[in-house]
């Protein structure tokens, strides 16, 4: 709320200085005089809703705070909010369980801005041996389940790769959003512990020639090696919709693949065996 109570045209200035760019070079992009930015950031001028608008769309301003930038100047907020599970955003839910499910028998995940597990196909559940109950209550936080000590960090083989590829994602919704709770998980994650160990894991990457960033975790049924794809929705115009991404895991090399069907296979044994029994 106390966000929402400054003037718009000190938003404008932040979001500005967050992108690196002079009031000049945003005025170039915008297509209006610099003298007129100025006095938006000034409050010397009051932006029409349209203007502000277009001042968030050349700055890539994120949907959320662009409802904040409205509100500021006395507009109606413009993007709505909506729960997942909200009557009106049924299509889009159809359409996240069909990838997910459709994912089979690989892990693929619903994910939230602030990496929170919303959706799971809940393949794989090997994946979480030994993870700490606490870090499995919902909702679950997809990146302190990856890193904590006491969740999946101990048991994956290149956690410094992998802690390097996470934190740049973190870095750079940051960079984008300027979000505080992102912040906040920035900081706890850089005070887990490292294992001497992690500093081996470039160079073995390295020696692999590898295209992507595996996620190689050790499970009962071996070393799994995964590489992972982000889909995000292409013209949201719901908050929700567009801060959710679906995270989804492929088989690195032919060993995952093969162990993951025995796997896959033993489950749908097992279920079938659970269903008789009934």
């Amino acid at each position: 709320m106390a966000n929402m109570t400054r003037p718009v045209g000190v938003h404008l200035r932040e979001w500005r200085r967050r992108r690196r760019m002079s009031q000049l070079e945003l005025a170039c992009e915008a297509d209006i005089s610099s003298r007129h930015l100025s006095f938006l950031e000034t409050g010397r001028s009051r932006p029409s809703r349209e203007m502000i608008l277009h001042l968030a769309e050349q700055l890539e301003v994120p949907m959320r705070e662009r409802n904040v930038l409205l509100v500021a100047a006395g507009y109606a907020p413009m993007f709505p909010e909506r729960a997942l599970d909200d009557p009106s955003l049924n299509a889009a839910r159809h359409a996240i369980d069909l990838v997910l499910e459709g994912q089979k028998p690989y892990p693929a995940f619903a994910i939230d801005r602030h990496w929170r597990v919303v959706a799971s196909n809940g393949a794989i559940p090997e994946l979480y041996e030994g993870a700490a109950p606490h870090l499995l209550e919902p909702p679950i936080n997809g990146l302190r389940l990856s890193l904590h000590p006491q969740g999946l960090a101990p048991r994956i083989a290149n956690l410094g790769e992998w802690r390097a590829h996470l934190l740049m994602r973190l870095r750079q919704q940051i960079d984008l959003t300027a979000d505080v709770v992102l912040m906040d998980l920035m900081r706890e994650v850089l005070e887990y512990p490292m294992p001497a160990s992690v500093g081996l894991a470039r160079s073995s990457i390295a020696e692999e020639q590898s295209l992507v960033v595996p996620f190689k975790i050790v499970t009962s049924a071996g070393l799994l090696s995964l590489f992972s794809t982000t889909t995000v929705f292409g013209t949201p115009v719901d908050v929700t919709l567009s801060e959710l991404a679906l995270e989804m895991f492929f088989p690195a090399d032919a060993e995952t693949a093969e162990s993951v069907r025995r796997l896959a296979g033993q489950g749908d044994a097992a279920q079938r065996l659970a269903e008789a029994a009934e």
